[in-house]
């Protein structure tokens, strides 16, 4: 059984179980979490497709970390023109364990 769910502008196809890195979501260490935007349901036999989402489901979880990923260098170039600019970037996430899916 798994769904595909939409969070932070990106998708994720997440089961029970699965711990996932979302972009940050405001909360502490142990507190629940419900991703509403369902796209897509399956447990295996059938599959259930959302218009764009489903009705009346839901994933949740709990929130294990709250964290920075590691550094990125975003550095640009242009030849024969002396331009170089170098900038480092570390992008905050939430990492949720998957506790269950309801249809």
């Amino acid at each position: 059984m798994y769904a595909v769910i939409a969070a932070g502008g990106k998708q994720y196809r997440v089961k029970e179980g699965d711990l996932l890195l979302v972009e940050k979501i405001s909360g502490d260490i142990g507190a629940e979490v419900s991703f509403d935007k369902v796209l897509m349901f399956s447990d295996g036999e059938s599959v259930k497709i959302g218009q764009p989402v489903l009705e009346n489901a839901a994933v949740s979880g709990h929130i294990v970390d709250q964290g920075k990923a590691k550094k990125i260098i975003v550095f640009k170039y242009k030849r024969r023109k002396r331009y170089r600019r170098k900038r480092g970037h570390r992008q905050q996430y939430t990492a949720v364990k998957i506790d269950s899916i309801e249809v």
